[in-house]
């Protein structure tokens, strides 16, 4: 059995698109700046990394798929807040933004990081995208990118279908 191994996420020449909602755009700027730093840590280049705004956290998953499909990206990165309120409209659009992201990454074969904050109150958002190492967007920029190469090593390890 062959192990893959864990190393640090290297950026240098992937293409990223980071997609942000602009729903809850104060904390998604967070966000936003987190996963850019993160990219630039892992050595991508400005010019590799484009940021595209979207209405909100419904919306990322298509433009996820246009990402992936039409954007020659070899990553995707979603971030969005959705915070709970005194209906039943956080439940259908976390949901439906979650699964809709899982669901890209699966049929595209292209690495989505999930950026997407599913939260109770305010604070907790703020939390999770304020500058540091906890910065949601941050993780998920390094999750695509780590999942960028497992996915080359997987492709690998396995001949291509006649």
């Amino acid at each position: 059995m062959k192990t893959i191994p864990r190393r640090t996420p290297d950026a240098r020449g992937l293409r990223v698109a980071l997609l942000h909602a602009a729903f809850n755009q104060d904390i998604v700027q967070g966000l936003l700046h987190g996963a850019r730093a993160a990219l630039k840590e892992m050595g991508a280049a400005e010019g590799d990394i484009e940021a595209v705004e979207v209405p909100g956290a419904f919306e990322l998953p298509l433009a996820a798929k246009a990402a992936a499909f039409y954007g020659h990206f070899d990553a995707v990165v979603a971030l969005g807040v959705v915070i709970r309120g005194e209906t039943d409209h956080y439940e259908h659009v976390a949901r439906e933004a979650s699964a809709g992201l899982a669901a890209v990454a699966r049929e595209t074969m292209v690495p989505v990081g999930f950026g997407l904050l599913t939260v109770e109150r305010e604070a907790q958002a703020r939390v999770r995208a304020r500058a540091g190492t906890a910065n949601k967007g941050a993780e998920a920029a390094r999750a695509a990118v780590t999942m960028v190469h497992v996915m080359r090593e997987l492709r690998g390890t396995r001949p291509d279908p006649d």
